[in-house]
């Protein structure tokens, strides 16, 4: 007779209901609020003005060798690049050129202070330009004085929204709108704004709206207004841009065309219009010179109209400036906190509303191009400042004979960049989930508005979120030839499965959502038998069902149920449940809620392995019993757990054989059970 090692199970150690208080006080807002006082108390001098200045991280290791001369250079570059940049976001936001000027100028120093990444550009940006538009057009008209009042005070409760969720550090709320939402959204923005701006190169007025359905149709009305000139020298500067942004990101050598191109726009479109004037190309006008003044924002009564728009902008800024921050901070390799960031990017708003501004955020291709110019620091964004300072000083008077047109080049040529037709079709090979998600925001914004737009991409979004945790993924596992491993027998064909045993991985935590379709697919297992190669004692149905706790990461009160009643339905069948490596914190709910003792701490199992073991051993002996005789007896699992101390060989039950060996002799081929403690 072949000499085998017996199965030896060494018993768990649950952790007791005692210790889970302490755990469970660990959370309380009280243990919170002590942690938050023992930190502070720990924080050195040097830490809080960290904190509070994180300016002072870089001024304190500052190389004025090294870094001035590329700080310059960044600060500089993006200077040129902001101003005409800012008077077309201004424009395209529904005000006048100057107050994107405006915006350019006082958030930047504010953010060189309190902001945290070095070479994020700050300032107005088309798509926050055109949710300024879209909200305020609904209030007044562009020409009223209370449609730029209400710009600033826009800013200043976005200001105040940033810097709510920076210092509760809620900004995880808003990682619930997909990356796909955002694609859509900003792809169908960026539609909407290149048609808006249409007015400019075709010499007549269209409809300002935020649906496509309109703005096309006022084209169309209006082609018999139609003027070549202004068409002609816009499309020509618009060209020239394109061209010059291509060279500058396909080629090297030509970097720096990419950052000149605005500006290289208004002198070209300044010089053609002073030389070829047309009454149908239509200029800026005159600017104000000089610094903007302190005032405070008024105009609050159409504060809660402006809510919903102050949230839609801070979410952008989220999503949008503080996801491209984090990715420079990696690439240049330091450390950001995201909370800091949106205080700093909230301060920013808050001092800009209080000096004229309109709402600011990070942008993407201008953040690139600092980071493509070398700058170090915040050192770069102060002198981008000083440049726009002494544009408002000095160059305002040069603006006015910029033609309009020439401003809309410029933000055409930036939007472009947002349609973002590659990533739709990343997503169809990916995951066409996502891609309807895409189709379905950029659609409804387009069609609907933006509001409603971002409101139903979010909403269905949700709902696949809700849908995924509701029917979170169930595998049963088999066990690997040659190994102790059990993995998804749909994703490993070769893993082999046991008669009368079903092991079953749930991969999701479970609560009262997602109980009902667990226990429906539980049952579904238990008669629908899979495909799988099956060994073992030759059995004709489900004895034992296996649950492999380790992704459940938590439980919740109806999940607590559900297992009960699991439980009692398996055991009037006469089928047992053994779990395997449950985590601490589900096992404690467990031993609170009685689950434990009601299933029997004997079948609570450190892996999977060690369970199958058991379980064959019991499931050759109801083989062996399964005569007439043996059905009279009372209780089926009360005889089977009086035959847990016998020795019967795992690998004649494993290969299928029948006999059990009476030797105690160990065999080194055999892996052991391994024992695992589950401390307090």
């Amino acid at each position: 007779m072949r000499v085998s090692r017996p199965v030896k199970i060494i018993p768990l150690q649950h952790p007791s209901v005692g210790a889970g208080s302490s755990s469970s006080s660990s959370n309380s807002p009280a243990a919170f609020f002590s942690g938050l006082a023992t930190k502070w108390k720990r924080l050195t001098f040097l830490q809080f003005i960290d904190g509070l200045f994180p300016c002072y991280r870089w001024i304190r290791t500052y190389r004025w060798r090294d870094d001035f001369q590329v700080d310059l250079i960044a600060g500089l570059t993006i200077g040129i690049m902001l101003v005409p940049q800012a008077m077309s976001y201004a424009k395209l936001a529904g005000l006048e050129p100057i107050y994107g000027l405006y915006t350019g100028f006082v958030p930047i120093f504010v953010y060189a202070i309190f902001g945290s990444s070095r070479q994020l550009a700050i300032g107005p940006v088309a798509l926050v330009s055109l949710l300024v538009s879209n909200v305020l057009r609904g209030i007044a008209g562009p020409s009223d004085e209370l449609y730029t009042e209400l710009a600033i005070v826009l800013a200043l409760m976005v200001g105040i929204l940033e810097c709510i969720l920076g210092l509760l550090r809620l900004g995880w709320l808003l990682r619930f709108i997909s990356h796909s939402v955002i694609s859509g959204f900003t792809t169908a923005s960026a539609v909407v704004i290149g048609l808006s701006q249409a007015k400019y190169f075709l010499g007549y007025n269209i409809t300002q709206s935020s649906k496509i359905v309109p703005l096309i149709q006022s084209i169309i009305a209006g082609a018999d207004q139609f003027a070549w000139p202004p068409f002609v020298m816009g499309s020509g500067i618009l060209a020239v841009l394109l061209v010059m942004k291509h060279l500058g990101k396909s080629r090297k050598q030509f970097r720096f065309l990419r950052a000149a191109g605005p500006l290289t726009g208004v002198i070209l479109g300044t010089t053609l219009a002073k030389i070829f004037h047309h009454p149908s190309i239509s200029l800026i006008g005159e600017i104000p010179q000089g610094l903007p003044s302190f005032s405070v924002p008024k105009n609050f009564g159409y504060a809660k109209s402006l809510i919903p728009t102050a949230f839609l902008i801070t979410g952008v800024a989220i999503l949008e400036s503080v996801g491209i921050a984090k990715a420079l901070a990696a690439k240049n390799g330091y450390e950001l906190d995201s909370s800091q960031e949106l205080v700093g990017l909230g301060l920013a708003n808050i001092f800009g509303s209080f000096f004229s501004s309109y709402p600011s955020t990070g942008s993407f291709s201008r953040s690139a191009v600092s980071n493509e110019s070398g700058a170090k620091t915040g050192l770069s964004g102060i002198i981008t400042g000083i440049v726009m300072g002494c544009a408002l000083l000095f160059l305002t008077p040069l603006f006015e004979f910029i033609p309009q047109c020439a401003l809309a080049a410029i933000v055409v040529s930036a939007v472009i960049g947002l349609v973002e037709y590659e990533e739709a079709i990343f997503l169809w090979r990916i995951d066409k989930k996502d891609f309807l998600l895409w189709i379905i925001t950029c659609t409804t914004t387009l069609f609907l508005g933006i509001e409603i737009g971002v409101l139903i991409g979010v909403g269905v979004s949700l709902a696949f979120v809700i849908h995924e945790s509701a029917n979170p993924h169930i595998a049963v596992l088999g066990r690997l030839p040659g190994t102790t491993v059990y993995r998804n027998v749909q994703q490993y064909p070769e893993a082999y499965t046991y008669h009368g045993i079903v092991v079953v991985r749930i991969d999701a935590p479970i609560y009262f959502a997602n109980t009902s379709y667990i226990k429906d697919r539980l049952r579904d297992y238990e008669v629908n038998v899979d495909n799988s190669i099956r060994r073992g004692p030759e059995v004709e149905r489900i004895y034992f069902v296996i649950l492999e706790m380790s992704p459940v990461t938590y439980i919740d009160s109806s999940a607590v149920q559900a297992l009960k009643d699991l439980h009692q339905e398996y055991r009037s069948r006469d089928i047992q449940i053994a779990i395997t490596n449950p985590n601490r914190e589900v096992l404690l709910t467990l031993s609170k809620a009685g689950v434990v003792e009601l299933i029997g701490k004997e079948w609570y199992f450190v892996r999977v392995h060690d369970a199958v073991q058991v379980c064959l051993q019991q499931v050759q002996s109801l083989h062996q019993t399964s005569s007439p005789a043996a059905e009279s007896k009372p209780n089926r699992f009360e005889r089977l757990l009086k035959q847990r101390g016998e020795d019967l060989s795992v690998a004649e039950l494993e290969s299928g054989q029948r006999k059990a060996s009476a030797s105690r002799n160990g065999d080194p081929n055999l892996e052991p059970l391994l024992s695992h403690k589950f401390t307090p």
